[in-house]
């Protein structure tokens, strides 16, 4: 009779276990599928580029804009500086927008916290929910730096995006075809962003370097593109040239 209770015994633990491990997998695995929790301040709405992020599908995070954003806003709106108060209806307007973006999950988080500064209040919601902090302000970004609190930053973005040449910029390339219109080249850079060069077409195809000079830059939904010329002659040889030729006179 013992024994046959041992075995029962032994049994319901078995299965009550297994019931306990297989909950405990459940939990940490939708833990881990969660969406981490990224929360917007004020300079972010105000500068509304988050928006042209959010509609391209890069906003992967379960985005939420704290109450207390949204209040502080409303106070500049209502302020007596005019730049400051175009600026916040414009970051209001970018909320209003965010919430509509069918490829990101935007929602207005219910905080409290009147008494409490807003980036104070952002840091702690993030120390809270074990979140970030989506921003544009240089010293809240240092400040969550020191609580350990990751930051995504718009500008930090922006930077990383731009193209690594800018007009009047030089460069030696090789033309590697002729462009769609007369008397163009077409030249590659190494990220692989195409290069239309104004009179390099002679030189398409002939494994021969030239010196270009970037004219300008083009980004679309397609990609990026640049526009450069022939580089001229350097000053400094032409000068040199030219105290020559007066020598010899």
């Amino acid at each position: 009779m013992e024994l046959f209770l041992i075995i029962i015994l032994s049994a319901i633990f078995a299965e009550t276990s297994a019931l306990t491990v297989r909950e405990f997998t459940t939990k940490q695995t939708r833990a881990k599928n969660a969406r981490k929790k990224l929360f917007v301040d004020t300079s972010t709405l105000m500068d509304g580029r988050v928006l042209s992020v959010a509609k391209a599908g890069f906003l992967g995070y379960e985005v939420l804009i704290p109450r207390s954003v949204i209040r502080e806003l409303q106070l500049l709106a209502d302020g007596n500086d005019s730049e400051k108060r175009a600026r916040a209806r414009f970051g209001l307007d970018i909320a209003n927008e965010l919430e509509r973006v069918e490829l990101a999950s935007v929602e207005i988080y219910p905080d409290e916290g009147d008494r409490v500064k807003v980036d104070e209040r952002l840091i702690a919601l993030a120390k809270e929910y074990r979140g970030m902090i989506l921003t544009n302000d240089y010293n809240l970004s240092k400040v969550a730096a020191t609580e350990h609190i990751d930051v995504i930053n718009i500008n930090e973005l922006a930077q990383g995006l731009r193209s690594e040449y800018l007009p009047g910029d030089h460069l030696n390339v090789k033309v590697t075809a002729v462009g769609a219109n007369p008397h163009q080249g077409v030249a590659h850079l190494p990220d692989g962003t195409m290069v239309v060069i104004d009179g390099a077409d002679r030189y398409a195809g002939k494994n021969q370097t030239i010196e270009i000079e970037f004219v300008r830059y083009l980004q679309t939904a397609a990609g990026k593109m640049m526009f450069a010329k022939l580089a001229e002659p350097k000053r400094a040889a032409k000068i040199a040239n030219k105290n020559h030729s007066k020598k010899r006179h």
